[in-house]
């Protein structure tokens, strides 16, 4: 059957044997940026005049389609779409639809993305029938006004209605939060009691030296221990061996309900790292926290097969590091050079 997007083979590569690192860890779980623009200009994200790579650097739809089935038939059986904003990328319904094969097929466990709900609504339709079952929403703050001021303009009533559509829709909705010391530490209780109130589990990020934001980080950062205690001051936690293939641990309040942490300043968490990332240019980065890369675009478009592809990502699948380097500091440059909206986090 000849797919929607490639106009090539509906199924997998075909490649057998599993991505190993030199670690032993089993690399499955693929995080592939269809954009690095965002509506948003979070203050822990992007500069507020930021620039974004030439358009004609991007790959195209069918590219990142023939991308992410080639990583499938290398043993990914996770794919989370990310940005940027993934959902501003034009023709992301496209995308998301013809990759909804893989689902029906059994090559991929689970499709699913991270976004900042400002698009949400106008493409809940798009992800409930490709089969996409769990979103993540970036959410900072409830109040209008705060949330305005750490998205820098961001709609904050458009981003519930997406949250709210998504679901009415049956997709199950997990709220992203990144601590700020100055900006929402104080409001965790209350966002952290809104979003179990409707079902959702928050899961809380600490702040990540990730690209210039023409800021000090270090007066951002929170450790995870203070978040938990700011919590923890009217919700007791008990930790919990809940495990998602990710990096966050969780504990639970007295109701059952989840909260998640991801620490990769306070307590790095590589051990168990099963996953890489691909950015819009097609740079395929084995580590988040360092800068090493590998251009799969010219595998892409230089051969008509897919073996060059393939040969490239395991070549650098034998090269991920065993940890990252993140180091934050009141100066100085970010740990990581690139912008977290490059890969998303």
């Amino acid at each position: 059957m000849a797919d929607p997007v490639t106009g090539g083979a509906s199924g997998t590569s075909g490649a057998s044997g599993a991505m190993i690192d030199t670690f032993g860890r089993r690399i499955d779980y693929l995080r592939l940026s269809l954009t690095d623009r965002c509506d948003f200009r979070c203050t822990y994200c992007l500069p507020e005049h930021a620039t974004f790579a030439p358009r004609v650097e991007q790959l195209t739809i069918g590219e990142l389609d023939r991308l992410a089935s080639t990583f499938i038939g290398l043993g990914v059986t996770k794919l989370r779409l990310t940005g940027g904003e993934p959902l501003v990328r034009k023709g992301a319904d496209e995308l998301i639809r013809s990759l909804g094969r893989h689902l029906r097929s059994g090559g991929l466990a689970e499709l699913t993305l991270t976004t900042n709900g400002s698009q949400l609504e106008r493409h809940v339709d798009t992800l409930a029938k490709a089969g996409i079952r769990r979103i993540n929403v970036s959410l900072d703050h409830l109040d209008r006004d705060r949330f305005h001021k750490i998205t820098r303009g961001g709609d904050l009533g458009a981003v519930i209605r997406g949250i709210d559509a998504a679901r009415a829709a049956g997709i199950a909705v997990k709220i992203n939060t990144v601590v700020l010391r100055d900006d929402n530490l104080d409001h965790l209780p209350e966002l952290v009691g809104w979003a179990h109130g409707r079902g959702m589990a928050v899961t809380l990020i600490e702040v990540m030296p990730v690209g210039d934001i023409g800021a000090d980080r270090l007066s951002q950062h929170v450790p995870m221990p203070v978040a938990r205690a700011a919590i923890e001051r009217t919700m007791p936690l008990a930790d919990v061996a809940h495990r998602t293939g990710g990096p966050a641990r969780y504990a639970i309040t007295s109701s059952g309900a989840m909260v998640g942490f991801i620490t990769p300043l306070s307590a790095k968490f590589c051990d168990g790292c099963n996953r890489v990332r691909v950015d819009a240019s097609g740079q395929l980065h084995a580590c988040l926290g360092r800068d090493e890369a590998v251009d799969l675009k010219a595998a892409l478009r230089e051969h008509g097969d897919d073996r060059a592809l393939e040969g490239a990502i395991r070549e650098l699948i034998a090269r991920k590091p065993r940890e990252h380097d993140f180091r934050i500091a009141a100066s100085g440059p970010a740990a990581v050079a690139r912008p977290m909206a490059a890969t998303g986090g």
